[in-house]
């Protein structure tokens, strides 16, 4: 029994880094979001292939900072969350309006809304190791214009 329980308190704790995470994400919070990792934790942005992989402190970071430039009023909206041994998989809705260039996609001051998939890893401390985010990037250029 005290395993069980002990298996949830961790499930919730885990559950609720992500949501601290989605939280910071709306206050334009890098700082926050990259604080529920450890100092060598890595981020995977999929679709962007080999060129999406790097530090969440540093390469994680400055991705996000320059979505929080680009899209001032990014937000976002968790849909579900669940749990995979020491991964938590949540399914969110990113939503925003273009206020400059992005990653080679010119400012139209158009909108998306984009669901994605995070996929966290946690150590044993329930810090996050390692981050996974996948979305249909054909779907959100087209949206801003591309």
């Amino acid at each position: 029994m005290e395993t069980q329980t002990k298996a949830s308190l961790t499930e919730q704790t885990r559950k609720g880094a992500c949501l601290a995470f989605f939280s910071a994400y709306q206050d334009l919070d890098t700082a926050r979001m990259i604080q529920l990792a450890t100092s060598d934790a890595t981020v995977y942005f999929m679709p962007m292939g080999e060129d999406g992989k790097g530090s969440l402190w540093e390469f994680g970071k400055a991705v996000w900072q320059l979505i929080m430039d680009s899209f001032p009023n990014v937000d976002n909206t968790v849909d579900s969350m669940k749990t995979e041994g020491d991964t938590i998989i949540a399914k969110v809705t990113i939503f925003g309006t273009q206020a400059q260039d992005f990653m080679g996609i010119s400012n139209q001051g158009l909108s998306f809304n984009s669901d994605h998939v995070f996929v966290f890893r946690f150590n044993e401390a329930d810090q996050i190791t390692h981050l996974d985010i996948n979305w249909d990037h054909a779907s959100f250029g087209k949206q801003l214009g591309a």
